[in-house]
This record gives structure tokens, C-alpha cells and sequence, in this order.
């Protein structure tokens, strides 16, 4: 068997760069079809472009603000009106306020966990709603290694994370009597056009030290967990957080 999603309907969410974009390129080039969700339209709308000239697939711009339930109903809705269903959901989405917890505001709080947990949670329930009428589905949520240790300036994102994480167990437990199976992927430090510069710098080369692979990863370093854990190669796989990280919380911070 491959890791292979031909004829499977995917929607992937914060996809209009970074990860989320990335994912949405992947699922594709392994035969789905793709929508494409983010506040950035203009960009999901190059992407999608491009998506489905270079892999023949169908892809999607859908707009979606993951922190407004409404919003979320109404993506989800002109998915299935333009997929014909959905079978796949990748919980991409996320967003970090990097600040001394001293200093954190309870905006910034708000901010972090309705975008990345009860935004989270509703982009799933909406399309698990779909699924548990039709054959199930699969779901990923992203996670993070800092769902399992944490950072001095970002505790909101750490405590989003963890919840997150254990989000995707209670769901799976929950749903697997639908055929939904949800998973997470909990990444590690991976280069992006966000991160890259401070990764690369001092600090970020002081921190790689602690990574027993001795890298920091490349996106397409997570491509292996995510179409395993959303293919029928997964078929008996549910509520599982799948860490791919070069081995870093291996180390004692």
C-alpha cells in the first residue's frame, strides 16, 4: 500500500502560507482535492492556481476566520458544496503572542485560544458533522512541541498547544464510533519565512545544539506523518500525537 488520498476531499486550514500551504500542495500532489482556507483570499487564490495546474487536482480558495464560529460554518459548508463532501481536515491554523506571562493581556490570551484551541475545535466539529453522515473521515490537528515543554515567553501558545493535544485524544475516543479517526502531528522547530532569521541566528544555532539529528526541520520533513495518519495506512490509528521533532524532547531543557 501507498501513502496515496486519491478520490479523498481535503480541507486544510491557516493555508495561505507556511505550513498550511505546504499541506495543502502535499495532499494534493498525493490525488486529493483541496480547499484551501485562510483570511488571506488573494493569496489562496495564487495558490490555488498554482496547486492545480502543477497537480491536475482540483484546489480551492475558501476565505475562513478561524477565531468567528460563523465564519467556520460557512467555510466548511462551501467545501462540501464545492468538493461534494469532505474527507480529510488538516487543523493547521495558528497563531503565537510571544511576550513575558507578566506582560500578557487577557487580549492576548483570548486571541491565542480562539484561534488555536476553540477555533480548533469547531473547524473539527463542523467537518466531523459531514463526515459522521457519510463514510467518516480523518482528521490531523497541529500541534506542538511546546504542548509538551515549554517557552518563557509564550505561554499562551504552550498552554493552547497542550490543550490541543489533548483535545485530539478526547475527540478520537469520542467520534471513532462515526469512522472518524483524529491524530496530531507535534512538531518540532521547523524552518518558515517567519522563523528562519532567528533560526538560523546565535540563539537559534545554540538551540539546534540540543537537537540530536542536529538540523531544525524543513517542512516537507512532516510530509510522512501527515499523509500516513490521514491515509487508510492509518486505518486502526486514532487519538495518537505523533512527534516529529529530530529527536529534540529527547533532551533535558
Amino acid at each position: 500500500m501507498e501513502l496515496r488520498l486519491d478520490g479523498k476531499r481535503a480541507l486544510v486550514t491557516g493555508a495561505s502560507s507556511g505550513f498550511g500551504q505546504h499541506f495543502a500542495r502535499t495532499l494534493a500532489m498525493a490525488g486529493a482535492d483541496v480547499a484551501l482556507a485562510a483570511r488571506r483570499i488573494d493569496r489562496l487564490e495564487t495558490e490555488a492556481a498554482s496547486i492545480t495546474q502543477d497537480t491536475g487536482q482540483r484546489a480551492i480558495p475558501v476565505a475562513l476566520d478561524v477565531a468567528d464560529v460563523s465564519s467556520i460554518e460557512t467555510c466548511v459548508s462551501a467545501t462540501v458544496d464545492a468538493l461534494g463532501g469532505i474527507d480529510l481536515l488538516v487543523n493547521n491554523a495558528g497563531i503565537v503572542v510571544t511576550k513575558p506571562s507578566l506582560k500578557q493581556t487577557e487580549a492576548d490570551w483570548d486571541q491565542v485560544m480562539d484561534v488555536n484551541l476553540k477555533g480548533a475545535f469547531f473547524v473539527a466539529q463542523a467537518c466531523a458533522q459531514h463526515m459522521a453522515d457519510g463514510s467518516g473521515g480523518a482528521i490531523v490537528n497541529i500541534a506542538s512541541l511546546l504542548g509538551e515543554r515549554v517557552s518563557k515567553t509564550e505561554i499562551s501558545y504552550c498552554v493552547s498547544k497542550a490543550g490541543l493535544a489533548h483535545m485530539t485524544k478526547a475527540l478520537a475516543y469520542e467520534w471513532a464510533k462515526h469512522g472518524i479517526r483524529v491524530n496530531a502531528i507535534s512538531p518540532g522547530y521547523v524552518k518558515t519565512d517567519l522563523n528562519r532569521a532567528f533560526l538560523e541566528g546565535e540563539m537559534g544555532q545554540t538551540m539546534m545544539r540540543q537537537i540530536p539529528i542536529r538540523r531544525f526541520g524543513e517542512p516537507e520533513d512532516l510530509d510522512g506523518a501527515l499523509l500516513y495518519l490521514l491515509s487508510d495506512l492509518a486505518a486502526w490509528t486514532t487519538g495518537h500525537i505523533l512527534t516529529v521533532d529530530g529527536g529534540h524532547s529527547l533532551a533535558t531543557p
